[in-house]
């Protein structure tokens, strides 16, 4: 070593070498850097979610409780199903009353007695129909067992078991004709006490409906994606029956009068049966059709029957299937397939009221499970909703209640939009 070159100073005790401390931390440095890629990573794992089709199938099972409570509870459920369409029905009647100054109370009597007119002409048709149609089947007991003899031995004739042919026979025998009219009898106290359900619902719901109007009003713009969706229910329902009630009274009209200038005994009650089976979708011509067609067979025999075959089916086809849906289609929106099974459906599940309150029934589901969720918007196009591509009347309700901003929300509350200026 020269020199010119010292050598380094020995460190004093107690101070540490700076050499020696760079080349450990020099030394450390890439092991720091490289340490981050070398470990493994110790992040727990989240937790599955359920998956669809475990949605789907609890989803399921929930309906299939509810349908099963429904249906031990038809007795209930079905007053109040008809209840409710009446006073969706009748619910519009206040809206000019109120406009004019009528006090909010007067105008909820004015529904009341509109919706109580509705249920008594309804059943006392239905009263008239009954009694006359029971009446019916008594005095023509014998022209009925001599034509189903006679159909009896055709049925022999062309090769079919006897056994069947004992089956038909006995349905016109004494004993089931009179336990017939006898049932019918026996049902007036439960058809009263229905009815006694009926009014008493009627007279709180519609009471009830004076306050819905003004939620909007209390809960701001919140509620008015839900008031949306039941508005547009109620407007459906609306028009479905009163479309439908006016062109099942045409219907009436011309079948009765027909039936009339032909001779088949009893057509005011197959008018009111065409009437009142107008409003059961797809099958309610059939329904409305075979009784007097076979009275008809019985009276005048197969050229009579087919008479009347011929005049139902050119009135209803001309009005039921070509005019009518024209009006009703934009209310309703259901496929052909789900108006068809909707009826079968809820006849199965609350009994024969639910051929009659088919269509609201499955208006009502789709507004409750389908229209507030717009991932189920292809399911909406599935059941016959055109709009659904649309996107639905809760979408469009947040989307103008979005673009309004505070200016809705000061318009909803009265008097808030006077206070502002003054804070």
């Amino acid at each position: 070593m020269s020199a010119s070159q010292p050598e380094p100073a020995a460190p004093t005790p107690g101070q540490p070498a700076r050499a020696t401390a760079a080349a450990p931390a020099t030394a450390a440095a890439p092991a720091t850097a490289a340490a981050p890629a070398a470990a493994p990573t110790t992040d727990p794992v989240p937790a599955q979610s359920p998956t669809s089709a475990l949605r789907v199938l609890l989803g399921l099972a929930a309906a299939v409780i509810a349908l099963v409570g429904m249906s031990l509870g038809r007795e209930l459920i079905g007053p109040l199903a008809v209840a409710a369409v009446i006073v969706i029905i009748c619910h519009p009647v206040r809206h000019p009353l109120e406009r004019r100054g009528w006090p909010r109370w007067l105008a909820t009597t004015a529904v009341i007695v509109v919706a109580y007119a509705v249920l008594l002409i309804m059943a006392l048709m239905l009263a008239y129909a009954a009694a006359e149609f029971t009446e019916l089947v008594l005095d023509y007991h014998g022209e009925l067992r001599s034509t189903l003899d006679q159909a009896i031995a055709l049925l022999a004739s062309l090769g079919l078991d006897s056994q069947l042919s004992s089956a038909v026979g006995s349905v016109l025998t004494p004993s089931t004709v009179v336990g017939f009219a006898t049932s019918l009898g026996s049902s007036v106290l439960g058809v009263l006490t229905a009815l006694f359900f009926i009014f008493a619902y009627v007279l709180f719901m519609a009471a009830d409906g004076a306050r819905y109007g003004r939620a909007t009003r209390d809960f701001g713009p919140s509620a008015r994606p839900a008031m949306a969706r039941f508005a547009a229910f109620n407007s459906g329902v609306r028009r479905y029956y009163v479309v439908n009630a006016a062109f099942g009274l045409i219907v009436a009209i011309i079948d009765g009068l027909a039936l009339w200038a032909m001779g088949v005994p009893a057509p005011v009650v197959w008018a009111i049966l065409a009437f009142v089976t107008n409003f059961v979708p797809n099958i309610g011509f059939v329904l409305g059709l075979v009784p007097p067609m076979l009275l008809a067979l019985v009276v005048g025999g197969v050229p009579l029957m087919l008479a009347v075959a011929a005049v139902y089916c050119v009135v209803n086809v001309v009005l039921q299937v070509l005019v009518q849906p024209k009006f009703v289609s934009d209310a309703v929106n259901l496929s052909l397939t789900l108006s068809f099974f909707s009826v079968l459906f809820w006849t199965f599940v609350i009994g024969p009221l639910g051929a009659i309150l088919s269509i609201p029934l499955t208006l009502l589901v789709r507004a409750l499970v389908l229209e507030g969720d717009p991932r189920m918007r292809w399911l909406r196009w599935l059941s016959g909703d055109t709009t659904a591509g649309e996107g639905s009347t809760s979408e469009r309700s947040e989307g103008s209640s979005g673009e309004d901003g505070e200016g809705s929300s000061i318009a909803a509350v009265p008097g808030e939009g006077s206070a502002n200026p003054a804070r």
